[in-house]
């Protein structure tokens, strides 16, 4: 099989696979002050080293926790149970482990602005000013969108969040490991980081929290670290800092900073092969079929390829090609109805056009052989599915 659905998890890295497994023998609770508990915390605290040297923050900044979903709820409700209530700024086109807690929160007093996307997928910043109000206390915007992989202006966002004095998350689930994700330079409060989407294991991510554990100063005049900080969602002792209970995962762990610590050092590789191939993919499926890009054409990961195809379901070319392609479709399937993706439809996008996509995304250890062998799989199963006019 031809894998070409790096948005939705990847293998393991060989790297990664040799770290877990030199962790085998690590037994100890890092929590115990014995010789075995020593060993443990040592490896627990190497691997934040490398999360941080990844991300370019101060190690204690970096809070472990099981995935992208519990950090983004760590990240939203936690900032949100330091209030009473107030108001949250999100978009419409974030990952459901965004919009539900902003939504069950929603439920419980507080009020919320989902900020609709351009033709191109890409929030305004204009639109986010217009929305803050007075007692806005968070906005969470995704760094880089799962579907199309198109780039949010974070940076720009984490500007006006300074100015406004709110904390600022950002989930940056699918652009860590695939591109430079500093997050001085993003101006981001907190940052979600999941370890299974850049070749590491599932099960285990990472919070950013700007701040946290008393670490560097806020340079904003009148500004409280403390109040950016979130308070915990899960209650037990005190591990990572009284944030996050429960004994570490310490495989898990391991492999995230292993995954880490190759990424850093391969980064501008790994970028640049995936553009090419993308295009690759992209320019031989345009030459042969009605396709549209969905999404921006420069501002997007550089793996990423969000396709409709005219003229036929993207679910009947899955089951066509699936046992020789992974792909994803930009539709979902329940109780046999398909629905467009929200995200699709939050761009402009036709229904009929939205049910017609396809996701493509590449990996590090795809090769140009394999696209060209992708493309002659797709083209004339595509072909075979059109309908005579």
């Amino acid at each position: 099989m031809i894998y070409l659905d790096h948005n939705a998890t990847t293998p393991l890295d060989e790297e990664v696979r040799k770290a877990i497994a030199g962790s085998f023998p690590l037994f100890g609770n890092p929590s115990s002050s014995h010789a075995a508990g020593a060993a443990a915390k040592e490896a627990v605290e190497r691997a934040r080293q490398r999360v941080a040297q990844l991300l370019a923050c101060d190690p204690r900044e970096v809070v472990f926790t099981s995935g992208g979903t519990e950090s983004n709820n760590l990240a939203i409700i936690g900032t949100a149970r330091k209030f009473r209530g107030g108001h949250i700024i999100t978009s419409e086109i974030e990952h459901p482990s965004v919009l539900n807690p902003v939504r069950w929160l929603e439920l419980n007093g507080f009020k919320a602005t989902y900020l609709p996307v351009d033709a191109g997928g890409r929030i305004y910043p204009g639109d986010l000013k217009k929305a803050v109000r007075k007692d806005t206390v968070l906005i969470t915007i995704m760094h880089a969108n799962n579907e199309t992989g198109v780039l949010q202006p974070v940076r720009e966002i984490g500007e006006i969040a300074w100015e406004h004095d709110i904390p600022f998350h950002s989930d940056a689930a699918q652009s860590v490991g695939k591109m430079d994700v500093h997050v001085p330079d993003l101006r981001v409060d907190m940052l979600t980081v999941v370890s299974h989407k850049f070749y590491g294991p599932k099960g285990i991510g990472a919070l950013y929290i700007k701040g946290f554990s008393g670490v560097g100063h806020d340079e904003r005049v009148g500004a409280s670290s403390a109040s950016r900080v979130p308070a915990p969602i899960i209650f037990g002792a005190g591990h990572e800092g009284g944030m996050r209970p429960g004994t570490e995962n310490i495989l898990g762990i391991a492999g995230l900073g292993a995954a880490c610590e190759t990424a850093a050092r391969s980064l501008p590789e790994r970028y640049e092969r995936a553009l090419k191939l993308r295009d690759r993919l992209f320019n031989l499926l345009h030459e042969e079929l009605d396709i549209r890009l969905n999404g921006h054409e420069a501002l997007r990961l550089p793996n990423t390829l969000n396709i409709s195809i005219k003229g036929i379901a993207a679910e009947d070319l899955i089951l066509v090609v699936r046992d020789r392609i992974a792909l994803s479709s930009g539709s979902a399937c329940h109780s046999g109805m398909r629905k467009p993706s929200p995200v699709l439809k939050a761009m402009g996008i036709s229904d009929e056009d939205a049910l017609a996509s396809v996701r493509l995304s590449v990996g590090k250890d795809n090769t140009s052989q394999e696209i060209d062998e992708a493309a002659k799989i797709i083209i004339p199963s595509v072909k075979g599915l059109l309908r005579p006019s």
